[in-house]
């Protein structure tokens, strides 16, 4: 059997901080025309796609960083996504700022289905940077400060033809993220990103050495999961600010079988077939013939490190 998925990564360059809404979304709806044009299935945006990183900045009144958030999803400004994805039958996952009719604020993606309706939310859950300006950095990151963290857990939604999940950046970094939804069956992860081409905190990374951690744990959550991972960037000098690329396709093996190459908007796409993920399901990662959980109760049970005593 073969169930295939087109899947296409709508990369982005970047958004300055003097760019509306209505630009912004022309950009997107421009990637997402290639896709259709090219028959893809899905679309996958990046982390806060309508919009600068707003994060960098510091604000002592956090209330002043309302502009950067959606108070609705759909909104006027991104219909136009919605009514060409539901023309085209196209689904697509979008990440942006998300401000709640509670007040709350997070950062948020969802998943559209082909039929232009939102049948699946996420809000990040490993959020990372600080709470307050630090002196010590070069340039800041405040996620700490202007999100909560995620409230909806790790949930994967059948839909679209498979078992879809969703995470954020940061998200990616932890084997976490990725297990809590293999658990649940996930055939494909969706997640967008904006991270620093460098370190804030100093030079002890290279370029090279970033993108090489950042491929490698969606590798790993792909291979250890037997699962698809799909990784969209926004890239390049965004308010003078440097961010990475590296836009990929990650296979249930752990090989990158489509990678951007450039640092502008950009649309990768592959022919995802979602019963590749049987084989090591069914093999190596075979969950009930071979985890072990009476030796993992520190992974839920412990936050911090605690050495054994002497």
């Amino acid at each position: 059997m073969v169930r295939i998925v087109r899947i296409a990564v709508a990369q982005c360059g970047p958004i300055q901080a003097s760019e509306d809404r209505r630009t912004v979304v022309l950009r997107l709806l421009d990637l997402m025309e290639q896709a259709c044009r090219n028959k893809c299935d899905i679309v996958v945006f990046p982390e806060l796609a309508l919009t600068t990183f707003f994060p960098r900045y510091y604000e002592e009144e956090r209330s002043a960083m309302n502009h950067w958030f959606e108070q609705g999803m759909p909104n006027p400004s991104v219909q136009p996504l919605f009514d060409y994805a539901k023309q085209h039958s196209t689904g697509f996952y979008l990440g942006y700022g998300e401000h709640t009719s509670k007040g709350h604020h997070f950062n948020t993606s969802i998943l559209v289905d082909q039929q232009g309706v939102i049948c699946g939310k996420y809000r990040k859950v490993h959020l990372p940077g600080d709470s307050e300006y630090n002196p010590h950095k070069r340039w800041q990151h405040l996620e700490k400060r202007y999100f909560q963290p995620g409230n909806l857990g790790f949930p994967v939604w059948r839909t679209m033809g498979g078992l879809m999940g969703m995470c954020i950046c940061n998200d990616r970094r932890w084997p976490e993220t990725f297990r809590v939804m293999g658990l649940q069956g996930v055939e494909l992860v969706m997640l967008g990103y904006n991270t620093p081409t460098l370190n804030s905190l100093g030079n002890s990374e290279s370029a090279d050495l970033r993108m090489m951690q950042h491929h490698i744990c969606m590798q790993a959550g792909a291979y250890q999961n037997s699962c698809w991972v799909v990784g969209a960037a926004k890239a390049g000098s965004e308010d003078g600010f440097e961010l990475m690329a590296g836009s990929c396709i990650v296979s249930p093996s752990g090989e990158i079988v489509a990678r951007a190459n450039t640092n502008g908007d950009e649309l990768i796409m592959h022919e995802c077939d979602l019963d590749l993920c049987n084989f090591y399901k069914q093999t190596i990662f075979d969950f009930a013939a071979h985890r072990r959980i009476e030796h993992y109760q520190k992974i839920s049970s412990q936050i911090g490190v605690e050495p054994p005593s002497e």
